[in-house]
């Protein structure tokens, strides 16, 4: 069977669980050499088996993106391995207890920033150099509808994903007419995920989409391209 994109490299941030293994599975699957990262080594180890055995291939760089220089680590390791990264797709994500505006937990909050804006701006920043030396990298931001749509409760989480979204969409911007590298921000909607379950633990998981289905979408995207800024929610 044809590989659809043979010889890239990828980076999926939060890989060992959800969307984002499901979506390095599905790049493996593809061709995609994935380099996978997260806090969680077991788990990464065991995405890696699952895409070993499935014939593909890809490489664990476990790191916590919330350390003040983790991600200048790892774009150094991958620089000095490979001279270019065709994808990057941004999964990692915290989401805090949802309370009102008023019971916000300051530290939940500068966890939430840390990590959905601060490390997504320092992995553009860091890995902007490899993307620009492929031939049209893509970068994949996965979001929520609540960073566009306040909701009740959920502000301590969609204000840091309209943030999320806003620095997607000027890095898109600012890159468009100097590079090839093109941006696309996904929201995934309801998914069967351990963040959904957090957020809805009522919820029969059942009646929500798999992480999969998003993972297939985020391949389709990538195949079939796109050529300027990119956004769209994945029903189903």
């Amino acid at each position: 069977m044809t590989k659809r994109l043979e010889g890239r490299l990828a980076l999926v941030t939060g890989a060992s669980k959800g969307i984002g293994a499901a979506t390095a599975k599905a790049l493996a699957a593809e061709g995609v050499h994935v380099v996978l990262t997260g806090r969680d080594v077991r788990a990464l180890e065991a995405v890696e088996d699952e895409i070993h055995e499935a014939g593909g291939n890809s490489t664990i760089a476990p790191v916590d993106l919330a350390e003040p220089d983790g991600i200048a680590r790892l774009a150094s390791a991958l620089s000095g391995r490979w001279d270019k990264l065709d994808y990057l797709v941004i999964s990692a994500a915290y989401l805090p207890t949802l309370t009102s505006v008023t019971q916000i937990d300051g530290k939940q909050l500068s966890q939430a920033v840390t990590i959905n804006v601060l490390a997504t701006q320092s992995l553009l920043a860091n890995f902007d150099p490899l993307l620009k030396r492929a031939d049209g990298a893509r970068v994949i931001g996965l979001t929520s509808s609540v960073g566009a749509a306040p909701r009740a409760y959920w502000a301590a989480y969609g204000s840091t994903k309209a943030a999320f979204d806003n620095i997607l969409e000027s890095y898109a911007a600012e890159i468009e007419k100097i590079s090839k590298v093109r941006v696309a921000v996904i929201d995934p909607g309801a998914t069967r995920t351990a963040m959904r379950a957090k957020a809805y633990p009522g919820e029969d998981p059942q009646t929500v989409k798999p992480p999969e289905a998003v993972a297939n979408r985020i391949v389709e995207l990538l195949v079939n391209d796109f050529t300027g800024f990119h956004r769209e929610r994945v029903e189903g």
